[in-house]
């Protein structure tokens, strides 16, 4: 009996000796676990490291766009094909009127604002056909339909009557009328024969000139084998300069070769 307190003692250490090992594992446990937390935390910000990604796409995507609009850029612009004539008027005329008559606003400017061409046939009462060539070859000289002129009235002593065509006409502006005087300046006046200039005096006082031509073959785009007749034509050059003087000035600074004031100016 009295063996028993030591056997007691002798269980509770080995219970004690076996229990350790278990706590120690279990300790041991606890630095995996605290492993395995640490591995997933930077797991779970993984999708944070995508952000440096993104910065480099939107900053490789700057450079870019901003390459894409400097080529834009460099696209050489849309050039418009500016009549010789008018480009003259902006780079010299201008300036030399404005100099001469002191103009403080570049609007004051004179310019041409349109060309009228005009065809009259009276022979249209008695040909059917007069109307079609003339029609004809205003089209070809301007490259433009032209409009046919009727008459408003009756009047017996002419057997006129009223809605009869008595005339063709064209209204130029813009880049056809800038061409067509160009051609008229320096192709269809040379070829007049015995050419000594046109009238300085045939202005109506509102600087806007008017000349006659005496027949159509003249100009370059008319064949003369396929002319029907001879037919003269008005053309009235319209500007919009106040005075004679200015429009004169505008007209002579363009080409146009007025006679001198000494020499006498033939017909057209």
């Amino acid at each position: 009996m009295a063996n028993a307190p030591d056997s007691n003692k002798e269980e509770q250490a080995v219970e004690a000796k076996a229990s350790k090992p278990a706590a120690k594992k279990a300790a041991a446990k606890k630095p995996a676990a605290k492993k395995a937390a640490a591995a997933k935390k930077p797991a779970a910000k993984k999708p944070a490291a995508k952000k440096p990604a993104a910065k480099k796409a939107a900053t490789e995507a700057k450079p870019a766009a901003e390459k894409a609009t400097k080529a834009k850029a460099k696209k050489p612009a849309v050039v418009a094909n500016v009549p010789r004539m008018k480009q003259m008027y902006r780079d010299n005329v201008v300036e030399v009127l404005t100099r001469e008559f002191g103009y403080k606003n570049p609007m004051q400017v004179p310019q041409i604002d349109k060309i009228k061409l005009n065809i009259g046939l009276g022979e249209a009462l008695d040909s059917n056909s007069a109307v079609g060539a003339a029609v004809g070859d205003l089209q070809k000289i301007t490259g433009q339909k032209p409009t046919e002129n009727r008459a408003k009235v009756s009047i017996a002593n002419f057997k006129l009557r009223e809605g009869s065509v008595i005339g063709t006409s064209v209204t130029l502006r813009g880049s056809r009328m800038w061409q067509f005087y160009d051609r008229f300046v320096n192709i269809t006046l040379p070829r007049v024969r015995d050419f000594r200039g046109i009238s300085r005096t045939a202005f109506d006082g509102r600087g806007n000139y008017s000349l006659g031509m005496r027949d159509q073959s003249t100009f370059p785009e008319i064949d003369y084998n396929e002319i029907d007749r001879m037919r003269g034509m008005q053309i009235t050059f319209v500007t919009t300069a106040r005075t004679d003087e200015e429009g004169r000035r505008l007209l002579e600074l363009l080409g146009m070769p007025f006679a001198r004031v000494d020499e006498p100016v033939g017909a057209l």
